[in-house]
C-alpha cells in the first residue's frame, strides 16, 4: 500500500487505451479522471504512443511494436511512485520485463479473458494460457479483480494474491430520461457492445422472443452478422447520449457472453432503468444479486432470462445502478497500488 500523501505519481501501463472503445479503456479512463480529481499525478502509456500494428484476427486493436527501449525511456522519464500494469500485451510484458530486471514492485489486473478469447478465435485450449497468465501475474505485488465469482475461479486455477476491484458507472449520462423511440414493435431486447465472436451474440438473435431485437456497437463480427440476421436492427457504434437514449429505451438489455469479467454495459443498462437478461456467469450474476427489487434475471436459458427480466422493476434497476461509484473505484485501486521501491 502506497504511504499517505496528498498526491503519488501513478504511472499505468496498458495496451488498451483510447481511441479503442472497450471496457478496460472506459475503466482505465474514468479511474484516471477520478484519481486526477484527487490531487494525484497519473500518466498513462497506451500503444497511441508508439508504432502500432495491427492485432491478428482483430485488426480494431493496435499492438504496439518493439516498445521496450522507448517504454523504459518513458518510464524513467516519469518517475512514478507506483506503477500498475494494466493487461498482458507487448506494453504490458516490456513493463513487467523492466521491473523484474530493476527489483522495483507493481501491480497489475486481470480485465480480460484472455485464455478464452484466443480459444474463440483459434481453437487453442485454455490451459497453457492461464498457465502463461498465472506466471505473468504472480510476479507482481497483487492482481485486482472486479467480481468475486472471477476471484474464486482464478484462485481455483492457481493465481494468488488477488485484490477485489469492482467498477462504477456514470449516472450522470446513464439515466432513464431521455429514451429512445425506436418505432419498432414492442418489446425490444437491446444488446450494446463490440460485436465480436467471444461477445456471443447469435446466442442472443438466435432467440425465439416476441418484440424487437436491436445490435447497438461495431466491431470485426457486425457485417456476417447483418447478414445472417436481416431482421435485426443494427445502429452501428453509439456514444455519449445517444448511446444512453438506446439502452433507455429498450424493453430488456440482453447479454449473451460468457467470457466477460464484469460486463461495464450491465451497469449502464441498469442505470438506464433497464433490467438484464444474462446467463448465470461472472458479471452478471455478481452483479445483479443482492439487488433491492428485481433488476433483471440469469438462467442457463437465455430466452427464459430475457423473458422473465420483462417483468423487472426498472425504478429498482436504477437504485442498483446508484450503488456502483466511479470514484469508490478509483479509491479502492488506490488502495492496493504498492510503492515502486518497496516498503518506505
Amino acid at each position: 500500500m502506497l504511504p499517505p500523501a496528498p498526491s503519488h505519481r501513478i504511472l499505468i501501463v496498458t495496451d488498451a487505451w483510447q481511441p479503442q472503445v472497450n471496457g478496460v479503456v472506459r475503466t482505465l479512463a474514468t479511474v484516471v479522471h477520478e484519481l486526477r480529481a484527487m490531487g494525484h499525478v497519473v500518466e498513462v502509456i497506451g500503444p497511441d504512443r508508439f508504432r502500432t500494428f495491427p492485432c491478428p484476427t482483430y485488426p480494431d486493436i493496435a499492438l504496439s511494436l518493439l516498445p521496450r527501449r522507448r517504454l523504459i525511456r518513458m518510464i524513467e522519464a516519469f518517475q512514478p511512485d507506483a506503477l500498475h500494469i494494466a493487461t498482458e500485451g507487448p506494453l504490458g510484458l516490456a513493463a513487467r520485463s523492466w521491473a523484474k530486471r530493476t527489483g522495483f514492485l507493481f501491480t497489475t489486473a486481470f480485465h480480460t479473458r484472455f485464455a478464452e478469447y484466443v480459444k474463440a478465435r483459434t481453437g487453442l485450449p485454455v490451459r497453457p494460457i492461464y498457465a502463461w497468465m498465472r506466471r505473468f501475474h504472480g510476479a507482481s505485488q497483487g492482481t485486482m479483480v472486479a467480481t468475486q465469482s472471477l476471484r474464486d475461479e482464478l484462485t481455483a486455477r492457481g493465481f494468488r494474491n488477488i485484490r477485489p476491484w469492482s467498477r462504477g458507472v456514470d449516472l450522470e449520462l446513464f439515466k432513464p430520461e431521455p429514451a429512445e423511440d425506436w418505432g419498432l414493435p414492442r418489446p425490444v431486447f437491446a444488446y450494446v457492445g463490440r460485436v465480436a465472436v467471444e461477445k456471443n451474440i447469435g446466442a442472443f438473435l438466435d432467440l425465439d422472443l416476441p418484440g424487437s431485437k436491436v445490435v447497438v456497437g461495431g466491431g470485426p463480427q457486425l457485417a456476417s452478422l447483418q447478414r445472417d440476421y436481416p431482421k435485426v436492427t443494427f445502429t452501428g457504434p453509439r456514444y455519449g447520449e445517444a448511446l444512453a437514449r438506446a439502452y433507455a429505451g429498450s424493453d430488456v438489455f440482453v447479454f449473451p457472453s460468457l467470457t466477460d469479467t464484469f460486463g461495464l454495459v450491465i451497469l449502464e443498462a441498469l442505470a438506464c432503468g433497464t433490467p438484464v437478461a444474462a446467463f448465470p456467469v461472472t458479471g452478471p450474476k455478481d452483479v445483479l444479486a443482492n439487488a433491492a427489487g428485481k433488476v433483471g434475471a440469469v438462467n442457463a436459458d437465455l430466452r427464459v432470462a430475457a423473458l422473465e427480466a420483462l417483468s423487472a422493476d426498472r425504478a429498482a434497476c436504477r437504485a442498483h445502478a446508484e450503488l456502483y461509484s466511479w470514484r469508490a473505484c478509483a479509491e479502492m485501486f488506490l488502495s492496493h497500488l504498492v510503492p515502486l521501491m518497496g516498503a518506505v
